[in-house]
């Protein structure tokens, strides 16, 4: 698909239009994580869970939420408890444990994120392939610099 002619924009622009972006999505997942009956830390874990190809550790989850080890078993046992997550020893060191998510919970996440997604998705469509590249490069690096920002400074 051919891309659409785009004003001019200043990195003002950008960064005001990625702070509306954030302030919204913020707001969005503070209502999903509500439907849910989960707390927005507990919603960032689970996510990372369903966004994994893997199992992850505890630590994994701690590392993506900013909390410590001992708040993510917190975050784990609610998690657990809502049918979110499943944990299971893993066999090489019985003091770690692998997070894998429960089929039904993702339906039950997809069910409400599934028609978001696809409004981004035709929003997408919207766009080149080399414009998306560079929208999706812009946004992979814009998080690095939160992430490295986070563990910094905060």
């Amino acid at each position: 698909m051919q891309g659409q002619a785009h004003p001019a924009v200043s990195a003002a622009d950008a960064i005001g239009a990625l702070d509306d972006l954030v302030a919204t999505n913020l707001i969005g997942r503070q209502e999903l994580a509500r439907n849910l009956d989960l707390s927005v830390k507990d919603l960032v874990c689970f996510a990372h869970v369903l966004e994994a190809d893997a199992p992850v550790t505890a630590g994994d989850l701690a590392d993506r939420a900013h909390v410590t080890t001992g708040a993510v078993t917190g975050i784990l046992n609610r998690l657990e408890r809502g049918g979110f997550v499943e944990r299971r020893p893993d066999p090489t060191d019985r003091r770690r444990v692998h997070v894998t998510a429960v089929p039904a919970a993702a339906e039950r996440v997809q069910a409400v994120y599934g028609p978001y997604s696809a409004l981004l998705t035709e929003l997408c469509a919207q766009y080149s392939a080399d414009e998306l590249a560079v929208i999706t490069d812009w946004l992979t690096g814009a998080a690095a610099l939160a992430r490295t920002y986070l563990e910094d400074s905060c």
